[in-house]
């Protein structure tokens, strides 16, 4: 992981943080007892319980420090001190597919928060750097493998 800072909105923030308390406050307590549980079947060579929960808490470690690493970079935005009159991070927007006439809304997050499932996108994708500082009525291109796609930027909110 890099020295730079991690842009987090205060939702990703508190997701993070609640991630962090359950791997060190739930999830290691399970798999202390998996393990616990492993190693009462006998022979550690050829217990797969017990090889399969170690590898999980080796995982479960790695995420633990990656998340509180992250968590030591942060810089947090505060949507409440947006300007609303252009895209900033934490920025909800509200685009016009120009080719097909489909709205769609999408936030725009740091790189951690980024899932499309949720329509969170990274001020670090192609969509996103072109998003960062336009104002509502704006034209974005984007390049993409099926070609360019344009959007109308209709509205931005928090």
């Amino acid at each position: 992981m890099s020295n730079e800072e991690i842009i987090l909105t205060k939702e990703g923030l508190a997701q993070l943080e609640a991630e962090l308390d359950d791997l060190k406050y739930v999830k290691r307590k399970e798999l202390a007892a998996r393990i616990k549980l492993a190693i009462s079947y006998g022979d550690l060579k050829e217990n797969s319980e017990y090889h399969s929960a170690k590898e999980d808490q080796a995982f479960m470690e790695t995420r633990i420090l990656t998340i509180e690493r992250m968590l030591k970079k942060a810089r947090i935005v505060d949507a409440k001190d947006m300007d609303l009159s252009v895209v900033n991070i934490g920025s909800v927007v509200v685009l016009n597919d120009i080719e097909f006439a489909e709205k769609i809304e999408y936030k725009i997050v740091g790189t951690e928060e980024a899932d499309v499932n949720e329509n969170k996108i990274s001020y670090e994708s192609p969509l996103g750097k072109e998003l960062i500082g336009k104002k509502t009525g704006d034209i974005v291109e984007v390049n993409a493998p099926v070609g360019v796609i344009k959007y109308e930027l209709l509205e931005i909110k928090i």
